[in-house]
């Protein structure tokens, strides 16, 4: 099999990826390049996310390189690609999963979270919404940008915090030691997880993705994302999914809505024995019922 082109987005972390799924294709005997590209998310950093329409301006890029036959495979992180994945092309691989919780990094000490005004800052809906439905009286902050350029800007500005996915700044060993687990703060559905997609007429590099690939995250971030897709009426509603296998054959799910500031939430917890095409679906609507009552 000739080389196999592996494009990335060319932030660090993004490298940090796409370096990942090479050394464990090289390790098979596969002969690899990296070819690097900027995304519209990665140049446009003045609009929060949800103002640009956030489905797909992350992979947009990579799946024109993809369908043009510029490169062979796409890495992507998970979180960020659309849950339609555009005509012609496939998901080759899901890798094991990293640290799926998000984080938050705050400067001094803890105690603005018992004060009434603290500023955190994030350009994630998800996060704002469930922050403010925790610590109502603090204020949001816009926060956009690769994960060295938001910390430099948390360093930067006024503000008490900044919340970060774990997985992003434990793989390019950028986690501070003045950071908090926010162990009750959903994630995106499939954070912490790296997709690997390929033209659907390239059939040899199926199969040699599969044996990269792991099936119980796979599995797991597959419900995440058909729970997220079933509610995604609009794509700015904030949304966290999270499922987990326990060893035993069972998946434990848990997912959330929110209302935008917070105010309003239904939260819903599972333990699944069985997976279908249509589970992340009634979860969803089990949610969704929540929220309407």
């Amino acid at each position: 099999m000739k080389t196999i082109r592996i494009g990335t987005r060319d932030s660090e972390l993004a490298l940090w990826q796409a370096k990942t799924v090479q050394h464990q294709l090289e390790v098979l005997g596969y002969s690899t390049e990296i070819v690097s590209t900027k995304s519209h998310g990665d140049i446009e950093l003045s609009k929060p996310l949800y103002e640009m329409g956030v489905t797909g301006i992350f992979t947009k890029a990579l799946d024109i390189a993809l369908l043009n036959g510029e490169i062979d495979i796409a890495v992507h992180s998970m979180k960020d690609v659309p849950t339609a994945l555009p005509s012609g092309i496939v998901v080759g691989a899901v890798l094991k999963r990293g640290n799926p919780h998000d984080v938050l990094v705050y400067k001094g000490d803890l105690s603005f979270l018992d004060a009434e005004i603290a500023i955190i800052a994030t350009s994630s809906l998800r996060r704002k919404a469930q922050w403010l439905h925790r610590y109502p009286h603090h204020n949001i902050e816009n926060l956009r940008g690769n994960v060295n350029t938001r910390l430099q800007k948390l360093a930067d500005n006024p503000w008490n915090g900044a919340i970060f996915a774990a997985a992003g700044l434990e793989r390019i060993n950028k986690l501070p030691e003045n950071h908090l687990r926010l162990d009750w703060m959903l994630p995106a559905p499939a954070q912490g997880a790296i997709m690997v997609t390929l033209h659907e007429d390239n059939v040899p590099l199926q199969g040699v993705l599969l044996r990269i690939h792991d099936g119980n995250t796979y599995t797991a971030t597959q419900v995440e994302r058909a729970f997220l897709r079933a509610l995604e009426g609009g794509c700015t509603a904030p949304i966290g999914a999270f499922a987990q296998y326990d060893g035993q054959g069972k998946v434990h799910f848990k997912g959330g809505l929110w209302s935008e500031d917070g105010k309003k939430a239904a939260v819903i917890e599972e333990i699944l024995t069985q997976i279908n095409e249509h589970t992340g679906e009634q979860l969803a609507e089990k949610v969704k019922s929540k929220f309407e009552n």
